[in-house]
């Protein structure tokens, strides 16, 4: 049961990840740069999480995790974020959309690193099969826009990608060990503590008031739905699901920006569409069905004591 849960917050996190992007973008390109949204993001999030702090029970931390926090931190969203905003802002949204369809193969080979999960041939497939259904996905949405992206962009947007796998792979333990609350109180603490020295002279001179209602409601946006719900739901995903499952649901974020811009008006829904929906889904559910080094180690157990029931 603890599984479905975790599926059903990394798909609601997703989602919403899914519509921040048309909505941040709309904010950045109307008064809200790139590192000034993430600011407001990291700072918004850490208030929103230190508030609800007050409503839960509180956990004590020991020194050597609070220095992990901090590592976590960095990972998952200082460098996670300012790569992918800053790319953004330089390359293409469909060169940056095809780069984070990289994060579940990148995540799939640093499991198997560090964790010594199995690259099975159904976990590989499952993730080829998603990763061509969100190409199909981005570049159909997006055919006929203007594109051309910047090398620089384009490296850290992976960059990005590469730092969330990481995160991902090595501090799913610390997760596990505290609630959701805890860890992004924390996260978001030193998160802000390391990104405020740069975005200062930034966040000082910004014309807040030639800022216009709409887009005050869209940074509201990434920042409540944005960074502290779908981080809430994303942890709780992730205390439960393996590393590379929770890198596949990147993929509906594409899902989600395409139904949103056929319901709004500015997409169709063809049968290409439909077949990469079925791709991506048909991805995700082969990679959770494929088998994680405690599977294999319980089969071993198993055949080891069926043969000593035969001896």
């Amino acid at each position: 049961m603890s599984n479905w849960v975790g599926h059903i917050c990394m798909f609601l996190a997703c989602a919403i990840w899914g519509l921040m992007a048309p909505l941040g973008k709309h904010a950045m390109t109307n008064g809200v740069a790139g590192l000034e949204m993430v600011t407001l993001r990291v700072m918004g999030g850490a208030l929103c999480f230190w508030i609800a702090s007050l409503f839960v029970r509180q956990e004590k931390v020991v020194p050597r995790d609070m220095l992990k926090f901090f590592f976590a931190a960095l990972l998952g969203i200082v460098f996670n974020q300012c790569g992918y905003t800053i790319g953004l802002s330089i390359t293409s949204p469909v060169n940056a959309s095809i780069v984070t369809t990289m994060l579940p193969i990148i995540t799939m080979v640093l499991a198997a690193i560090f964790l010594r999960e199995p690259v099975t041939s159904k976990k590989v497939t499952g993730i080829l099969l998603g990763c061509i259904g969100a190409f199909i996905l981005i570049t159909g949405r997006t055919a006929g826009t203007s594109g051309g992206g910047v090398l620089l962009g384009d490296l850290l947007c992976l960059s990005a990608q590469l730092s969330f796998a990481v995160y991902l792979t090595i501090f799913k333990h610390l997760i596990q060990r505290y609630s959701v609350i805890t860890c992004m109180k924390w996260m978001t603490t030193y998160a802000t503590i390391v990104i405020l020295p740069f975005s200062y002279g930034k966040m000082e001179t910004l014309a807040w008031s030639s800022i216009d209602a709409r887009v005050w409601w869209e940074t509201a946006f990434v920042v409540v739905g944005g960074t502290f719900i779908a981080y809430i739901l994303m942890m709780q995903g992730q205390k439960t699901l393996r590393p590379t499952v929770v890198a596949m649901y990147n993929y509906v974020q594409p899902l989600v920006a395409c139904i949103v811009s056929v319901a709004v008006g500015l997409g169709v829904f063809g049968w290409m569409q439909g077949a990469a929906v079925i791709l991506v889904f048909s991805g995700v559910w082969m990679v959770n069905q494929s088998k994680s080094r405690l599977d294999l180690k319980r089969e071993q157990r198993k055949s080891l004591a069926g043969k000593c029931e035969a001896e």
